[in-house]
């Protein structure tokens, strides 16, 4: 009786081990798994836009700090909508993130029917730093060089010129927008489907001016194809000093500035939050991706989660009451 109660401990003992080593097998799979499946960053943005360029410098970096492959997705559209909805919609598991523009603010303010909600639908890793705009000009269409002669032309033919914009209500709309209105001007909107079809055919001289973030044109202010009026920011930006602010050019008080935030799907772990937190700092202080950040005149200083989520909700009152002053009517 004795062997056979010895045997049944025995058996008993053996199948436990052999449950924990295949549960630590099983384990160590998953996490290779993890490892080795690449994170999926959404960018509701067109390719060729500031974000994107921004997006892509720091992608190794961001997996390097993540330890997974970084695989950048576009998915233009609606303003920043469609991306959006897909990031919303995504399992909240750390294997899905999405970067952000000003746009994701400005959408509740744009659109009558949204398909999530801003400040539930998301949750807010960083508010990364912020680009510079700039207005530019076809020089072939538009044969000004400086504000004052740019709203001089639209002063002598009202409604002669148009400009282009990454979309209705985008922060590129709103920017010129605010232009128009602060110098008593008018020109036609023309809205595109991302920054990089709008700039395309700004060449093209399909549209006479518009507002693009300097990263997303330099090299095309470098060859001449398009000519610089102005930055939106308070101050000139570091990568090209040589560009007059708008508000120092007479129209004081104006300005127009994008940022860019580091987001994840609703609910997500606040384990995964401090992971992706963690990392996507450690990213933008390689030094490789500050040089990167340097040229592209861009301000990097990343928020905390707490910090993010509460300028977020500023933001979404803020637009909505500049999206009031311009005259937009939601769509």
């Amino acid at each position: 009786m004795k062997t056979t109660t010895q045997t049944r401990k025995f058996q008993s003992s053996t199948r436990w081990l052999s449950a924990a080593l295949l549960a630590a097998v099983a384990s160590t799979t998953v996490m290779a798994q993890a490892v080795d499946r690449p994170v999926r960053v959404i960018l509701p943005i067109s390719a060729g836009s500031g974000v994107d360029g921004i997006a892509r410098a720091a992608a190794p970096a961001l997996g390097k700090a993540l330890g997974q492959p970084v695989v950048i997705d576009n998915l233009p559209g609606a303003g920043g909508l469609t991306g959006a909805s897909a990031l919303a919609k995504a399992a909240p598991d750390g294997m899905t993130l999405g970067i952000l523009s000003n746009n994701h603010v400005i959408n509740p303010s744009v659109f009558k029917k949204m398909p999530y909600d801003t400040l539930t639908d998301f949750t807010y890793i960083s508010v990364v730093g912020s680009t510079p705009l700039v207005i530019v000009v076809n020089p072939a269409k538009v044969p000004a060089r400086t504000a004052q002669e740019l709203i001089a032309l639209l002063k002598a033919k009202p409604d002669a010129y148009n400009y282009g914009s990454s979309g209705n209500g985008t922060i590129l709309q709103l920017g010129i927008a605010s232009f128009l209105d602060m110098a008593g001007v008018q020109a036609r909107h023309i809205p595109y489907k991302g920054t990089g079809p709008m700039v395309t055919d700004l060449i093209g001289g399909q549209v006479d001016f518009g507002m693009v973030a300097l990263p997303a044109i330099a090299g095309h202010l470098k060859s001449g194809a398009l000519v610089a009026i102005g930055v939106g920011s308070k101050t000139r930006a570091s990568a090209a000093p040589d560009i007059p602010t708008i508000a120092e050019q007479g129209l004081p008080g104006y300005e127009a500035e994008g940022w860019f935030t580091v987001a994840a799907p609703p609910k997500l772990p606040a384990a995964q939050v401090k992971r992706i937190h963690d990392a996507v700092v450690a990213a933008f202080a390689a030094p490789d991706v500050k040089e990167a950040m340097a040229k592209q005149s861009n301000t990097i200083n990343p928020s905390t989660p707490e910090a993010a989520t509460a300028q977020i909700k500023v933001e979404v009152v803020k637009y909505a009451d500049l999206v009031k002053k311009s005259g937009l009517t939601a769509e």
